[in-house]
């Protein structure tokens, strides 16, 4: 092994990767806290020791060189990995202390974040959870960053290399204006049911929004053209007779409340989503989050307090 001494510390990485993503010194010093000479004096100073340059600049514009970009790159991962010694090192004192961030979907944060935050704290008193609210792509280029532990999300196809633990099987609902013909509890309801309906579902960037119109589209329902930023204005679109949607039965009792609505459940097997918790593979708090993910699965709400509450 060399051991002669590094020609550069992580904080000038932090500054370099600062710069490359900020294209300004400026900007990256008031990112990093600290005065824009110090931070330029550092970058100029392991240029210098590595025989490198990172940056083109001059008094308009900071543009990466070609070699700069490699470097980024790897600084980047050199900086996970020491996040990630960190963390080795707060395990060995206490795997269930400390911080940790965890990313949440929309469509499942206000729905089961209050109903498990109790069985949460009252097992790891240690434990501070952070939670980040985005969708599955944002929280996922997040955690793979470094910036999250991890993300609780609809396990599907395009995760990547991660880590998974399944907390819950959440089926899916249909909800259909009181008076609709499908509201009938005599009615037996399929998927095949959605046959040429108007079926409203949310943004194209929200997984559920994916998972519902692959179900749609097996079906041979019409997606609606209009598409929601959130579950509440769906069912509100529903409830004045736009058409009928959806809903994961996770979010029923926050959602479905008027009683202009009839919630029924499909009958046979019920398509669904499967809520999971996902980390990096060389996260070194593994065994942790696959904690964390137990009492997830114990606090999940149960069938009866995310069932719906007309109809059947």
């Amino acid at each position: 092994m060399n051991d002669a001494p590094f020609p550069f510390t992580l904080r000038q990485l932090q500054y370099v990767v600062a710069v490359a993503e900020d294209l300004s010194f400026r900007r990256a010093a008031e990112r990093c806290r600290v005065s824009q000479p110090a931070l330029s004096a550092q970058i100029a100073q392991m240029e210098a020791l590595l025989g490198v340059k990172v940056f083109e600049r001059n008094r308009r514009r900071v543009m990466v060189t070609p070699v700069g970009q490699a470097f980024v790159e790897q600084a980047r991962r050199v900086l996970l990995a020491a996040r990630d010694l960190a963390a080795f090192a707060r395990e060995s004192a206490d795997p269930h202390a400390g911080v940790f961030r965890i990313g949440v979907i929309p469509t499942v944060a206000r729905y089961l974040l209050p109903a498990v935050t109790p069985a949460l704290r009252r097992t790891f008193p240690k434990l501070r959870l952070q939670w980040v609210e985005e969708k599955t792509g944002e929280l996922l280029a997040r955690m793979q960053a470094g910036e999250l532990d991890g993300a609780l999300v609809a396990l599907e196809a395009g995760l990547g290399e991660v880590e998974r633990f399944l907390i819950a099987r959440d089926p899916f609902v249909l909800v259909v204006p009181a008076g609709h013909e499908l509201a009938d509890p005599s009615v037996r309801v399929t998927p095949q049911d959605l046959d040429g309906r108007d079926v409203l579902i949310l943004q194209d960037e929200h997984c559920l929004a994916r998972q519902t119109a692959t179900l749609c589209a097996g079906s041979g329902a019409q997606v609606d053209a209009f598409r929601a930023t959130s579950l509440t204005t769906i069912v509100q679109m529903v409830a004045s007779g736009a058409g009928v949607t959806l809903l994961p039965a996770l979010a029923v009792p926050a959602e479905v409340t008027d009683a202009a609505l009839t919630v029924r459940r499909f009958a046979g097997a019920a398509p669904g989503r499967d809520l999971g918790l996902v980390w990096r593979k060389t996260h070194p708090l593994g065994e942790t989050l696959r904690s964390i993910g137990m009492v997830l699965r114990e606090a999940y709400p149960s069938e009866g307090d995310a069932s719906p509450r007309h109809g059947s």
